[in-house]
């Protein structure tokens, strides 16, 4: 009966340890998303942390040199939007415009360079990963988090400084 007892207990604490952990995240507020502005997107660097295909598998090609991820850096230079394209093996950039919160990349120009495999294969992913709808959220630990998602893919940037 002692045993029982040690049992009940066990499990209404338990019960109540879930239940106060599921009260306390269903309070935490969802993500804001903010708007997508010329502004924003210049006020940092981007860095690649995750790319996954719609079937859930990871763009691998993004991923060859963790040490030299994808990093997108959007400026302005006389008047003119672009982005840059960093630790591609080509160097790459195209000019980018924001209407109505959407980013359109468009006029991507790039050095010809006969990059071997699997710089080839990162440069071609580069581009197809930054086409898309643009969003950008706030992550647990307040670092703005640039998604790009198109019907092939998703992908998270963070921000980090300039």
């Amino acid at each position: 009966m002692k045993s029982m007892t040690k049992v009940m207990m066990v499990a209404t604490l338990a019960v109540g340890t879930l239940a106060a952990g599921c009260q306390t995240t269903a309070n935490l507020p969802a993500p804001v998303s903010q708007p997508i502005t010329s502004d924003i997107l210049q006020a940092h660097h981007w860095q690649l942390v995750d790319a996954k295909r719609s079937n859930g598998d990871k763009v691998t090609q993004l991923f060859f040199d963790p040490a030299k991820p994808l990093t997108l850096n959007f400026m302005n230079d006389n008047g003119r939007d672009y982005v840059a394209f960093m630790n591609t093996c080509n160097n790459m950039s195209a000019g980018y415009s924001v209407v109505n919160g959407n980013v359109e990349i468009k006029n991507g120009i790039s050095t010809m360079m006969a990059c071997p495999e699997p710089q080839a294969s990162f440069d071609t992913a580069t581009m197809a990963t930054v086409q898309g709808k643009y969003s950008i959220n706030n992550n647990a630990n307040n670092v703005p988090i640039l998604t790009i998602r198109n019907d092939d893919q998703v992908a998270y940037f963070k921000a980090i400084s300039k």
